[in-house]
């Protein structure tokens, strides 16, 4: 009696396990009764009957990604290369899933294999290396349609690489690096070219700077000279008349007009460039005026006698009578000897400059010793 309990317990069991099924979350069972499709169990708990239904297959309806080993594709200029794709794929309908392909991750592999044959086909290596774009829509597309019976739905279709052969990589690392030099030159050179522009900018806006500032210094100068030209001349006019003035005032006699005569003659002889001297033909009187002066000089000392100032000259004023005492008082403190000495000096100079130097000719002009020459006019040798 108790093996019977036993072996009843044990059936009750075995029935109440096959007839209880969980399926998790986002998964699908299909349940099949006798071999053929009956119901398809969602997530959670269900019950079946036992030894009659059977969970044949569970599928994930979650997003999955399969990533396909690389496979080798000829492009259009016959080169070929290796492509890795990644597939990103949904079961959206689990009964279509199980009974229209037998294994829909393998017959996406291949129809991704051709169809990627087939777009990369009609692209040349160039090409094909910068349209992934174009190649994952295109690709991406056609896998779509096509799995679309198959209850599975291709979301995205990406190109992991696309490896060309090692010669082409060589080649192409040397292009790159040819285009990267050129483009290194070209912006060396541009460079250049705008630093010499600016250079040149710069020197030409220094040089216009540099004129514009002689320009204005040159402008400064010139009326810098021309104020100086004209205080100079002015000063020298102011000086002529006050000369001009003390020596009317002074009323300078015939000996001190001789005496400076004859100091002059030997400035007048020297420097290289006078190779004739015409003696002036007032010499003689000057001689005759100087020697008269010296004895009445002479005369003056030995008897001791004074002359007497004008009465209209003491009037001309303090100044004018002053300037008479210095001239008188320098004519008298000469000596007999000094003014010996000065007419014979004066002679041998004249005496030289007829005797060495004849057949050249160079004018000197001499002030008259007579003081009659008027203003603006020079006197004649």
């Amino acid at each position: 009696m108790v093996i019977v309990v036993l072996v009843l317990a044990l059936v009750a069991a075995i029935v109440l396990a096959r007839s209880v099924k969980i399926i998790p979350q986002a998964r699908a069972g299909i349940v099949e009764r006798l071999g053929r499709y009956s119901r398809t169990l969602g997530p959670g708990l269900s019950v079946i009957v036992p030894f009659i239904d059977k969970v044949r297959y569970t599928i994930d309806l979650r997003e999955q990604v399969v990533s396909f080993p690389p496979q080798n594709v000829i492009t259009e200029d016959n080169l070929v290369v290796a492509i890795d794709t990644v597939i990103y794929f949904q079961v959206t309908d689990p009964i279509r899933a199980t009974y229209e392909v037998a294994n829909y991750i393998q017959a996406i592999e291949q129809l991704t294999q051709t169809t990627l044959r087939n777009i990369v086909g009609g692209m040349d290596l160039e090409r094909a290396l910068t349209s992934r774009e174009e190649i994952n829509s295109a690709l991406g597309a056609i896998l779509d349609e096509a799995t679309g019976k198959w209850g599975v739905k291709v979301n995205r279709v990406e190109l992991k690489a696309i490896d060309p052969p090692p010669s082409i990589q060589d080649s192409m690392e040397k292009q790159m690096r040819a285009d990267r030099d050129k483009r290194a030159a070209i912006l060396t050179a541009e460079g250049a070219r705008q630093s010499a522009i600016l250079t040149a900018e710069g020197e030409k806006q220094a040089a216009i700077l540099k004129a514009e500032g002689e320009k204005q210094a040159a402008i400064l100068r010139a009326q810098a000279q021309r104020e100086a030209a004209i205080l100079k001349a002015e000063g020298e006019a102011q000086a002529i008349d006050t000369v001009f003035a003390a020596i009317h005032q002074g009323r300078p006699d015939q000996a001190l007009l001789s005496y400076q005569y004859l100091q002059m003659l030997p400035k007048i002889a020297q420097g290289d460039a006078n190779k004739v001297w015409i003696v002036p033909s007032e010499i003689g009187k000057a001689l005759e005026g100087l020697g008269a002066a010296v004895g009445k000089l002479g005369a003056q000392q030995t008897n001791g006698d004074t002359a007497a100032l004008d009465e209209s000259a003491r009037s001309r004023g303090r100044r004018a009578a002053q300037e008479s005492d210095e001239r008188a008082g320098q004519v008298l403190q000469s000596t007999e000897s000094e003014v010996a000495a000065a007419i014979a000096e004066a002679a041998d100079a004249a005496r030289g400059g007829f005797g060495s130097r004849q057949g050249r000719t160079a004018e000197v002009e001499a002030p008259s010793p007579t003081g009659d020459v008027e203003p603006g006019e020079s006197p004649r040798a």
